[in-house]
């Protein structure tokens, strides 16, 4: 009997109010969880009886019961896996989830309660499912017994409060029983044809027997197979489902499914998924859940991370090789030749399936790339080891269409055109607006928009695509072919500010911008913009880019300014330097010219102050012809 009480740690009481509270709706998942630990305990038995002689009860069949009694009103699930001893039960139950509560609890606050579903496969993922048992229960009883014959059993119980009581117990089979007070609101599960339901919607291929007492007897009530090993053929669409359901924890459809049977050069079955909605941890964790992995059945590891490249990780499944030892340490696992030929068949197999649903069905693959298009942009920014195909299987949005590929690009280049062209920014609508852009859309220059963060770093990983190099619209120096409106000098053939006048307001704002600007020159590709700024020499605006995304404090050197002869704004200035010089406007116009640059270009570190500015200008472009500033002597 209990004899002793522990407080629960903060971040398990924190957890505790938000599975009771938050997760309502759903509370059936606390019946997938007790199975799935007992599944895990039944697994971990398995692979520890390899390598010990003496155990409790080796001969006990391998499974679990679940009984209800409504009369009673409990409910008990219990298996004869590995059990757990008094210090085991209190690391296991009351202090070693403290770090996955904490780390659930955040994940929480961050959905704020907005997809319960996401939610719901939280719980997996952390390894807090135990916990979930309060969404119906009263009272918790958790009894145990190890399979090491020199540790007595024990009794852990809460009631899902602020603490629990652990003590020794009196039980004689090896393995874990939990026994639910449940609460009157929840007694649907003391039912047998919801358990059952309950079981076949999210356990039902666990590879050991589930038990159900019903009408006097065991009934067995999972199917218990190894779907990875069955012919494809005969898994058809709603075992797919149904089996990723139970490996994320959740009714889901796959976008992509792997299933693959290879006998030679390995042996080996696999069974991998894209889930139709992404984890929503994943894109902060470099490493995932990894896949489960199996050697003739037997579970020898639950997260292997090393059988796909981290740009795959977003797919979960099982993996059970024929050739793999059993009893590793998995330092030795992870040094086996075999493990790499296997993530070599994997990576193969996966990207082959993704790059068959982008050639055969649009639609399905713009639902992908919504979910993992960005693991497929970290993979060209960050693996040189990637697929060779991935490149293909990249999307982008561009100054034509919403959604191509570079191989499309490729195709409908113009006449004259070898190059890939690209522009960078924070946003589409401000890709759109950059002045950069002009001349290509004069020339009728298709030019990709990169927007998202991982974007910055693709050019490094992709410096050229089936021969045809990348190219930034903001480089200094790019020569384009010629456009129709253009002389022969490569101009356009607008009206342009004359030399001189031109030269002195060059000098002009260099005089003004001083070490704000590398230099100040003539732009010969810009047509109605005034300004564009492109890298001094030596520099790159895609790497300045970058590290501003990867350097905290990172302030970009000064950059060459570029003004347009033939715009309006650029002719007004001019006109005004030429009429007065010591016109004080001419300053205003010169900063905001470059201030507006620098915003286009994300580069601006404090908009706010140009505010005082601006309304300057807009108080002078608001005077009626002929009125004088206030304060001034003109009569």
């Amino acid at each position: 009997m209990p004899d002793e009480t522990i407080a629960f740690k903060t971040e398990i009481t924190q957890l505790l109010d938000i599975l009771v509270h938050s997760l309502y709706s759903e509370r059936e998942i606390f019946l997938r969880e007790l199975v799935s630990n007992a599944s895990d305990a039944l697994n971990r038995f398995k692979l520890e009886s390899l390598s010990q002689q003496e155990l409790a009860d080796p001969g006990t069949e391998l499974a679990i019961w679940i009984r209800a009694d409504a009369e009673a009103g409990t409910l008990t699930v219990r298996d004869t896996g590995r059990g757990m001893d008094k210090g085991e039960l209190v690391e296991n139950l009351g202090t070693i989830a403290h770090s996955g509560a904490r780390a659930f609890t955040e994940a929480m606050r961050e959905l704020n309660g907005s997809d319960t579903a996401s939610a719901r496969d939280l719980i997996g993922r952390f390894g807090v499912g135990f916990y979930s048992v309060f969404m119906v229960a009263e009272e918790a009883t958790v009894t145990s017994r190890s399979l090491h014959l020199d540790r007595a059993p024990a009794v852990w119980r809460s009631t899902g409060g602020g603490s629990f009581e652990i003590g020794e117990a009196d039980a004689r089979e090896r393995g874990t029983e939990v026994r639910l007070r449940v609460r009157d609101d929840a007694r649907e599960f003391l039912e047998t044809a919801r358990l059952r339901q309950v079981v076949r919607t999210h356990s039902n291929y666990v590879p050991f027997p589930i038990y159900l007492w019903q009408d006097g007897e065991w009934s067995q009530v999972n199917d218990r197979t190894a779907l990875w090993r069955e012919r494809p053929a005969d898994v058809d669409a709603e075992k797919h489902r149904a089996f990723l359901g139970q490996l994320r924890f959740g009714a889901q459809d796959p976008l992509v499914t792997v299933h693959l049977q290879a006998d030679a050069p390995l042996q080996v079955h696999a069974l991998l998924y894209a889930p139709d909605r992404r984890d929503p941890m994943l894109l902060r964790d470099p490493d995932g859940d990894g896949l489960k992995l199996y050697a003739r059945k037997v579970l020898i590891e639950e997260h292997n991370r090393s059988l796909l490249p981290r740009y795959l990780r977003f797919m979960v499944g099982v993996v059970d090789a024929e050739d793999l030892p059993l009893n590793v340490s998995r330092e030795m696992l992870q040094a086996t030749p075999l493990l790499a030929r296997i993530r070599s068949l994997l990576t193969k197999r996966v990207v082959g399936e993704i790059a068959r649903l982008a050639d055969e069905d649009d639609q399905a693959y713009g639902r992908f790339l919504a979910e993992y298009g960005p693991f497929l942009k970290e993979a060209v920014a960050t693996d040189p080891t990637r697929d060779e195909r991935i490149p293909d299987l990249l999307r982008f949005r561009t100054t034509r269409d919403d959604s191509v590929s570079l191989a499309s690009y490729v195709e409908r280049m113009a006449d004259g055109q070898s190059d890939i062209y690209y522009v960078q920014a924070d946003d589409v609508q401000a890709a759109q607006a950059s002045p950069h852009l002009e001349p290509f859309r004069r020339r009728g220059l298709e030019v990709l928009l990169l927007t998202e963060p991982l974007d910055a770093f693709l050019p490094m990983g992709l410096p050229s695509y089936r021969e045809h190099p990348l190219r930034d619209v903001a480089e200094a120096g790019l020569e384009l072919p010629p456009a129709a409106d253009e002389d022969a000098t490569g101009a356009p053939t607008a009206e342009r500010v004359g030399d001189d006048a031109f030269g002195s307001l060059v000098e002009r704002v260099r005089t003004v911008l001083g070490d704000r600007v590398a230099d100040v020159r003539e732009s010969t590709l810009l047509e109605t913009s005034a300004a564009r700024l492109v890298a001094g020499p030596g520099g790159s605006a895609g790497l300045e880019r970058l590290r501003r995304l990867t350097e905290e404090g990172y302030r970009a050197g000064p950059r060459v300014l570029e003004l347009n002869p033939a715009s309006d704004l650029v002719r007004a200035l001019a006109a005004r330097l030429e009429h007065d010089a010591d016109d004080p406007l001419i300053d205003e116009v010169i900063v905001q010219l470059l201030e507006t640059q620098l915003l286009l270009e994300g580069l601006h570190p404090n908009p706010a102050a140009m505010a005082g500015r601006l309304e300057r200008l807009l108080t002078a472009a608001s005077r009626a012809p002929g009125e004088a500033p206030a304060g001034s002597d003109e009569t």
